[in-house]
């Protein structure tokens, strides 16, 4: 995408230009928010992303859905956020055929490095996605999960209560 290409050639250093070009680029952007070089997307303008966000490095969101991100929410580096799927059906793969659906994520997320969030699902509240995860389904709040597919660990305090 042009956009994403603009985004990454953009100086490290000069915050003022990495916002003013997310926002041109993205359904809404709040405040404080930084993404990491090299960022990727399909369209941008079904991302909306809340205040007090960190995407590292190697940001992959497919939005051919729309993507709403709470406040207060990192993503480790080499994550992908999927909207868009295909058949099992091999005729339906042959023509192409996308299955897409929208992500919601949480306040006070931390999605851990090399995680995959695939289409339809819907994070919580206080949620701690560890690394390497595939999330396949819906996580309910104040829940730290892992694994392949990813799989409730515990629960965890909210403490902001």
């Amino acid at each position: 995408m042009l956009q994403c290409k603009k985004y990454n050639a953009i100086d490290d250093t000069d915050y003022d230009a990495q916002r003013a070009q997310l926002k041109a680029m993205l359904g809404s952007v709040g405040e404080k928010v930084w993404i990491g070089k090299t960022f990727n997307c399909d369209n941008g303008k079904k991302i909306f992303i809340g205040d007090n966000f960190t995407g590292n490095y190697n940001l992959t969101i497919l939005d051919i859905r729309e993507v709403y991100i709470g406040d207060n929410v990192m993503i480790g580096p080499n994550t992908l956020i999927s909207t868009v799927g295909h058949p099992l059906s091999p005729m339906g793969r042959r023509k192409h055929f996308g299955i897409a659906k929208p992500i919601r994520i949480g306040n006070d997320v931390w999605i851990g490095g090399n995680v995959t969030i695939l289409p339809g699902v819907t994070i919580g509240n206080n949620v701690v996605i560890a690394a390497g995860a595939v999330v396949t389904k819906d996580i309910p709040d104040n829940t730290l999960v892992g694994g392949v597919p990813a799989k409730k660990i515990k629960d965890i305090e909210n403490d902001t209560l």
